[in-house]
């Protein structure tokens, strides 16, 4: 399989919930408010014999010239949007959910950003983010998926998509979050979302304050690393800068 990192920047974030870009270059964390969190937004396409799946769909920005940054960073990897087959969505909040649509600014009209794929999401992660919700969904970015015909609706806590993709609902990140396992042949790929999203928090033990259950995000993180060490895992981390793809067999 090849994974394509689909890196929309660098951006902290804090207790307002609203992601603001970072240059790592030339900016220092400590200028941001107290609290606030450093984290890339980086949605991943892989390439299985069968499929082009995109997994999470980052912010929804458009670049200034209108064209949505993830159709930009597809194209730049030399694929075109049309040809995602399959969008997997972890869960709903909305740095990762944000290009489930696209937005034409000047008239407002909003559309599916990927038509010709099957979205594949979590109902009740749906249910809870168009219901109770919180500051953290955008219930106008995902709520055309209730129109769109290409849904399946996933209602089971764990089960397979064609047979090669297994999905695992945790509810420790979010309420609904659910994570991802694609085994092709001899290799498996796993997606954490934020349950897992950053390399550092796999090797280190600590509850989060910003997770729905943190200590079930710390248990989960110590029995995917383990695994993964033991049967030679590629990890998929959507919110670190520099260590986006982890091979366990790169240890030396």
């Amino acid at each position: 399989m090849t994974i394509i990192p689909l890196s929309e920047g660098s951006f902290t974030i804090d207790k307002t919930k609203v992601f603001v870009p970072f240059n790592t270059a030339t900016e220092e964390l400590n200028s941001r408010p107290i609290g606030s969190l450093l984290v890339e937004i980086q949605p991943f396409l892989v390439v299985t014999q069968k499929d082009l799946i995109l997994i999470d769909t980052g912010l929804g920005y458009n670049m200034s010239n209108g064209v949505p940054q993830i159709y930009y960073n597809l194209e730049k990897a030399g694929y075109n949007p049309s040809q995602i087959t399959k969008v997997l969505m972890s869960h709903l909040h909305k740095d990762h959910a944000g290009g489930i649509t696209t937005r034409n600014y000047s008239t407002g009209e909003q559309f599916i950003a990927f038509p010709y794929a099957t979205y594949y999401v979590q109902r009740r992660e749906y249910e809870y983010a168009m219901g109770i919700g919180s500051a953290s969904y955008v219930q106008a970015d995902i709520q055309i998926l209730e129109e769109f015909s290409k849904v399946v609706w996933l209602e089971d806590d764990q089960g397979f998509i064609d047979n090669y993709i297994e999905y695992q609902l945790t509810g420790a990140h979010s309420k609904f979050h659910q994570v991802f396992f694609i085994q092709e042949e001899n290799e498996l790929i796993f997606f954490g979302g934020d349950d897992a999203p950053q390399l550092q928090q796999m090797k280190s033990r600590f509850v989060a304050k910003y997770d729905f259950d943190g200590k079930k995000c710390m248990e989960l993180r110590r029995v995917w690393w383990e695994a993964g060490q033991e049967k030679g895992w590629k990890y998929l981390f959507y919110h670190d800068i520099s260590s986006p793809v982890f091979h366990h067999s790169s240890l030396t």
